[in-house]
């Protein structure tokens, strides 16, 4: 069964030349060309990812892509702008993008990255139907494959990108890891050593897990190093 991509952009001529080359690498293809037409269809039907353009009539990008996060949509998204803002770029992460590609941009990238994305998102289904054990740290208890975690018998809301963030660093807790590490674990993608989208992460998570995020005592930032997963408890 091919793949199926939802591409959204309000330019004809870049849906058209998208259209073609990823029906060319072997997917079928839906197009959108407003914010408001994108989510819509994206409620009604299943993708396996979604080609988000940032600058959209009725709803932009930003916003199509923070509601489906809060409806619990995990579909990768590859993020389009024209604009080469870091500002976008980290916000539009922080919202759930899993990849960022600025216009102008080359048919043979964009495909690249989609193979790039969905590589990674078939590794993770993949791990995650090992049912893997659930973690327990302090009162924290996450449920790996429901991408579900608790604070006591609270259910926390995450974005997919703070999920990933919260496991890998509860699968390595009692480790020191880098900024750079988790820069390339989670988000797979290269920044150049720009790693401040994940502090913005890690701050967020803080403030959905510590009883006071000014004196931390699940995730511990590691002066000059990284970051580090306790159990208070212990």
């Amino acid at each position: 069964m091919l793949n199926r991509i939802l591409i959204v952009d309000d330019e004809e001529s870049i849906v058209t030349l998208l259209k073609y080359n990823v029906e060319q690498a072997g997917y079928e293809t839906e197009v959108a060309f407003d914010g408001e037409e994108a989510l819509s269809i994206a409620e009604q039907q299943s993708f396996d990812l979604i080609i988000l353009d940032l600058m959209l009539p009725k709803l932009d990008g930003m916003e199509v892509c923070k509601k489906l996060r809060q409806q619990k949509n995990s579909t990768p998204i590859l993020m389009l702008t024209a604009k080469d803002d870091e500002f976008d770029k980290i916000l539009g992460l922080e919202l759930g993008a899993d990849d960022y590609l600025t216009k102008p941009f080359s048919p043979r990238e964009v495909v690249a990255r989609i193979k790039a994305i969905l590589r990674r998102s078939q590794t993770k289904m993949a791990s995650n139907e090992e049912s893997e054990e659930l973690k327990r740290i302090g009162h924290l208890t996450i449920y790996p494959e429901k991408y579900e975690a608790y604070y006591e018998d609270e259910l926390l809301e995450f974005t997919p990108k703070e999920f990933e963030l919260l496991l890998y660093l509860a699968r390595h807790k009692g480790k020191v890891l880098s900024r750079d590490q988790l820069l390339s674990a989670v988000w797979n993608y290269d920044f150049v050593g720009d790693t401040r989208i994940v502090d913005v992460h890690v701050s967020h998570l803080r403030e959905k897990i510590e009883p006071n995020t000014k004196k931390p005592v699940y995730i511990k930032t590691i002066r000059g190093l990284g970051y580090k997963m306790e159990d208070p408890k212990e």
